[in-house]
């Protein structure tokens, strides 16, 4: 994963309203922390920031005041329920070769394919260990050469070199069912309408007794 350099300024002021200026002047709080250093906490450049961590564990080189750029993960992002924008970011300092625990998309292919049947994911995402400076951005499942009633587990995953998966071997990632045909979508349709016609008259016969 290439890196994205990212200048930053330290922060002096702290506090929900020097937050609320300098997300104003469109900078993003974050703290910098890790490797036994010191938390620092630095200011962002908004935009740039929103489009880095448009990706998945992106990998940023950070360089606080013209200082020499450092290594980091965002380990936690927080962002505007509303507008998306990015409020707070933590960022995990890393070094080259070291491993990291991190939590890799799950990107299924050829599941639109074959309309008999549904892919049933038991997780969006998977926990690797990989080298900072080589997260994968997506581990890919082929599921177009698989059967209903087939199933993958983490150790059926192709992963990149130098990922390790931590988990249990047999951990259940995705399984394939059968779609349900037009006939049984409408004998469940017909069934919930009916049992909404049932409440209905059971609710009208308890007002009625209550008179």
């Amino acid at each position: 994963m290439a890196e994205v350099k990212i200048p930053a300024v330290a922060r002096t002021e702290f506090g929900k309203g020097a937050a609320r200026r300098a997300r104003r002047a469109g900078l993003v709080p974050a703290v910098l922390y890790g490797h036994g250093a010191d938390p620092v906490h630095v200011s962002l450049p908004g935009h740039e920031t929103l489009l880095a961590l448009r990706v998945a564990n992106a990998l940023l080189s950070i360089s606080v005041d013209g200082s020499t750029p450092q290594l980091a993960l965002p380990k936690q992002v927080q962002r505007n329920p509303v507008k998306g924008s990015i409020e707070h970011v933590d960022l995990l300092i890393v070094k080259r070769g070291e491993k990291v625990s991190v939590e890799v998309p799950l990107v299924v292919l050829g599941a639109d394919d074959r309309a008999d049947r549904i892919v049933v994911m038991d997780q969006q995402t998977i926990t690797l260990e990989a080298e900072a400076t080589h997260i994968p951005a997506a581990v890919e499942i082929d599921v177009i050469s698989l059967e209903i009633g087939d199933s993958i587990a983490a150790k059926d995953l192709n992963l990149p070199d130098g990922a390790v998966f931590p988990g249990e071997p047999d951990d259940l990632i995705l399984s394939i069912v059968a779609a349900k045909t037009q006939e049984q979508l409408d004998a469940e349709l017909d069934a919930s309408v009916a049992g909404s016609g049932d409440e209905d008259a059971a609710r009208a016969k308890a007002a009625a007794d209550s008179e």
